[in-house]
């Protein structure tokens, strides 16, 4: 079942399992969040609910804002975000989804807004390489470099790398493993980490990615290739099962 939030990025910390092993976490303030608005498949062709986030002052909404808000009977909300869930029909306008709709062992994608790191030159921004220090170069050793080409076509191509704006990008980083869920604090431990900055607003939602078994419960394959392998572990195929 599909299932979504909205939260924060509290920061990282690190939890010991069972067996004593350490695992870098990323904690994350989500929900209480309140059911806005419902899609029908009836009234606007697909089914949906645009979850609210975080409660704010009048003052700091918009007339139109307020409106939508009144309309529904809900407080007024920060951030509004539409997920399209597989029990969005039976969801009303007023339910609150709490983080307990996630539970350990859940993998989840979460989309963020990454670091804004300001204007940057090639080389922070894709890593280009220094030109030569001796000579002939000048002092433009963190330059882009030469990059006009010839009469023909006369022009950059799109796509070329350059100096430019970094970072306060949306991310999404996918599968990542819920490790741990705490209901009275209302957070949520995730594996590994996500973008955007301490305080930042993120979106949480079951992953897309379809995770395989591996080892005994993924059963015996019947590619020939595979069995072959095997009998041979020192193909190829052996070393990538």
């Amino acid at each position: 079942m599909e299932k979504a939030i909205i939260g924060k990025k509290v920061g990282m910390t690190q939890i010991f399992d069972a067996e004593g092993k350490v695992i870098p976490v990323t904690v994350i303030e989500a929900g209480p969040c309140t059911v806005v608005q419902k899609k029908t498949e009836e009234k606007d062709g697909y089914t949906a609910v645009q979850l609210g986030y975080e409660e704010v002052a009048e003052k700091k909404l918009t007339k139109p804002e307020l409106g939508h808000l009144k309309k529904a009977g809900v407080a007024p909300k920060k951030v509004l975000k539409e997920f399209k869930l597989d029990n969005a029909a039976e969801m009303n306008v007023g339910d609150e989804v709490k983080i307990d709709v996630f539970a350990e062992g859940d993998r989840v994608d979460v989309t963020g807004i990454s670091k804004g790191k300001g204007y940057a030159g090639v080389i922070k921004r894709h890593g280009a390489h220094r030109l030569k220090e001796s000579h002939g170069t000048g002092p433009v050793h963190r330059h882009a470099g030469s990059m006009g080409p010839a009469t023909d076509p006369s022009r950059i191509f799109k796509g070329k790398i350059g100096a430019g704006h970094m970072g306060c990008d949306q991310v999404t980083v996918l599968n990542l493993d819920v490790i741990k869920v705490d209901s009275e604090l209302g957070i949520i431990a995730v594996r590994g980490a996500i973008p955007g900055p301490k305080g930042g607003l993120v979106y949480l939602r079951n992953s897309v990615i379809n995770v395989k078994e591996k080892g005994a419960a993924a059963g015996i394959s019947n590619n020939p290739q595979k069995a072959s392998a095997r009998v041979n572990p020192q193909k190829a195929s052996a070393r990538n099962r």
